[in-house]
């Protein structure tokens, strides 16, 4: 690992591990309540997955693009 980041291109892709998703899965978590899958099988399991990520979506779209409201 050392002799990775002694290079700037090693330099440059191990700061790209800086970057984090984990905020993502702590709101599906947390915010959204989902802590386990209901289903069972490979397929279904991907399914429910894309739902929740699909409704995670639809809330952070209507989130960012409402209006503020004069009062």
């Amino acid at each position: 690992m050392r002799e990775k980041i002694r290079t700037e291109a090693g330099r440059k892709i191990y700061a790209l591990r800086q970057q984090s998703v984990e905020p993502v899965f702590g709101i599906i978590k947390q915010a959204m309540g989902f802590r386990q899958f209901s289903l069972r099988a490979l397929d279904k399991v991907s399914a429910e997955w894309t739902l929740v990520c699909l409704a995670y979506n639809c809330k952070r779209l209507f989130n960012l693009t409402k209006q503020p409201q004069n009062a």
